[in-house]
């Protein structure tokens, strides 16, 4: 089946990734690298930074129950400042030049992030809402990657079966849901080298 739409995930592939800003806050406070992605993951759906990216709790509440999670595992941090440190993450203008060719080439197009509302309800992305042909947003309908749920969510908007799409994302979970629904994964840990990949699959020079 001709591939026809590429999902890209936001951080850590059109912007810069939140998990080397989370992993300089944690060099900074001299707690163990992972840390916070450990609690994260043992805390699991039902933990705050979960929660958080559905929707399912304001900003306000999940630094303190974050910071409380944090605590309980072994390490004291301000969830605020780390949030302010992922928001100074910059986007790779690299990566949105290729999101552009492809709509050029006839190309679907879609943003497929994990993320939060700010304390008013809204989110921080819309500077990259008109780049893309569809963008959900984990807060926004409720559900997460890796769920199989926001995958066909996506897929539906399109327009397009699993077999025609590759998805970019910087995380293997993540990917390999996708990949177990019929796409093509790019892992994205140095972004020219997933270009150089994403080429190789689309035909397209970026």
């Amino acid at each position: 089946m001709e591939r026809s739409a590429v999902i890209f995930d936001l951080g850590g592939v059109i912007i810069d990734s939140p998990l080397h800003a989370i992993a300089r806050y944690e060099q900074e406070l001299g707690i163990p690298a992972n840390f916070v992605n450990h609690v994260v993951v043992e805390t699991g759906p039902s933990g705050a930074w979960s929660r958080l990216e559905r929707g399912e709790v304001a900003m306000s509440q999940f630094f303190v129950d974050f910071e409380r999670e944090c605590l309980d595992a072994g390490h004291q941090i301000s969830a605020s400042t780390m949030m302010a440190r992922i928001g100074e993450c910059g986007p790779r203008p690299r990566m949105l030049r290729a999101v552009s060719t492809l709509r050029d080439r006839s190309f679907r197009t879609a943003a497929l992030t994990n993320n939060w509302a700010s304390e008013d309800g809204s989110t921080d992305n819309h500077e990259f809402h008109d780049r893309f042909d569809v963008f959900v947003e984990s807060a926004v309908v409720g559900l997460r990657k890796p769920d199989p749920r926001i995958y066909e969510h996506v897929l539906e908007a399109l327009g397009v079966e699993a077999a025609q799409a590759i998805f970019l994302d910087d995380i293997g979970s993540n990917l390999k849901t996708a990949r177990q629904m019929g796409m093509h994964t790019i892992k994205v840990d140095d972004p020219d080298v997933a270009l150089e990949e994403l080429g190789g699959l689309t035909g397209l020079d970026f």
